[in-house]
């Protein structure tokens, strides 16, 4: 446990960020499965518009710094070649 002031505020700070990535983070991939629950139930209007749903979710989080946006660019390009698929 740290004993210098600085130290612990830097814990407290930590702590309350990385809630705020986890809450992102489950965000996104529960928007991920909303697409991809579309895709599987063959609705291609709904996984047209969930995808554009996720893309904005998963863009806002690379913009935060949650997610690279290589990473990001990654899981839309899968999303939407998944879509296009249909």
């Amino acid at each position: 446990m740290a004993n210098i002031k600085s130290a612990k505020k830097r814990i407290l700070v930590i702590e309350t960020k990385t809630l705020r990535n986890k809450a992102i983070k489950s965000k996104v991939k529960t928007m991920i499965k909303k697409v991809e629950a579309a895709i599987e139930s063959g609705n291609k209007d709904a996984a047209q518009a969930a995808l554009k749903v996720a893309a904005s979710e998963i863009n806002k989080a690379a913009s935060k710094g949650i997610y690279h946006k290589n990473n990001a660019s990654r899981k839309i390009s899968r999303l939407s070649l998944a879509v296009n698929k249909m």
